[in-house]
């Protein structure tokens, strides 16, 4: 229990997994890959970071928000594959990041999932990475979310 134990001394409580809201499954191992889905911020954070990075939310909000969403994969995560330890690699990383036309700090927004997962694995934790910009992403009546990542995860054998 080294990571559960490395995530409560950073006083990270992993939420309930959330639920898909459409047709498909919120992650998929093939032999020791384990493909989890676009997931976005939840809880408290979900309601007060909603729109577009560089026009509603600074680059430190749109990292909080990447952050949140780090939290929520590793909640699937666990409940996918039972016990966090058994992760060898974080292989890819694919951060979408709801933004401006005129905005270039994607990587920056990004690095709150990347830095949340090497500060658990290590170099293990280090992936190869996508960061890129979207029109638009998901939401709801009040907004849309700033942020969302897909994940892809070895587990050892």
């Amino acid at each position: 229990m080294e990571i559960e134990a490395k995530l409560k001394q950073m006083g990270i409580d992993l939420p309930e997994p959330p639920r898909p809201v459409a047709n498909y499954v919120p992650a998929v191992q093939v032999g020791n890959l384990v493909y989890l889905s676009g997931h976005g911020p939840r809880g408290e954070l979900r309601e007060q970071l909603l729109g577009k990075v560089g026009r509603d939310l600074t680059v430190d909000q749109g990292y909080a928000a990447a952050r949140n969403v780090a939290i929520n994969l590793l909640a699937t995560l666990r409940a996918t594959i039972g016990d966090l330890d058994r992760v060898e690699r974080i292989v890819k990383l694919l951060g979408m990041v709801n933004c401006t036309e005129d905005f270039y700090q994607q990587p920056q927004v990004i690095n709150g999932a990347s830095d949340l997962f090497v500060s658990l694995w290590g170099d293990r934790g280090r992936h190869a990475r996508s960061a890129v910009g979207m029109q638009s992403l998901p939401g709801s009546d009040t907004g849309s979310i700033p942020v969302e990542i897909e994940l892809i995860v070895q587990l050892r054998a």
